[in-house]
């Protein structure tokens, strides 16, 4: 399977907000491989095996991934206001998903040198 086949198979509902998270992703984390890994979208540093970024359709919410711990931490006051897990970010709804948070996110990641995937 490859990312667009994931995204044919999403509901409608949440297709528009999934796009423009992988247009986004795609944007922004340059030197990054676009993989499918546990069943959803992975990016995968150059070089490198372990993701930093995945995201996913669940059944109750658009699910954003944050393996890199040192941007989690750098980032901890804005991400206080979201429904977020150790590594975690849910948007319940696909009209909130809050696209300037993740791609200030996506750049933090991209930054230099791969740092501490959880």
């Amino acid at each position: 399977m490859d990312v667009a086949t994931y995204l044919a198979a999403v509901p409608d509902a949440r297709r528009e907000a999934l796009v423009r998270l992988r247009e986004l992703c795609l944007q922004e984390l340059t030197g990054f491989e676009e993989q499918i890994a546990y069943g959803m979208p992975v990016y995968v540093r150059a070089g490198e095996t372990a993701g930093e970024i995945a995201w996913a359709n669940q059944k109750q919410y658009i699910s954003f991934y944050l393996m890199r711990t040192d941007v989690r931490d750098a980032f901890a006051d804005r991400l206080a206001a979201h429904d977020m897990g150790k590594a975690c970010l849910r948007f319940r709804n696909p009209a909130k998903v809050d696209f300037d948070l993740l791609r200030d996110l996506l750049r933090a990641t991209a930054g230099p040198g791969p740092g501490k995937v959880c």
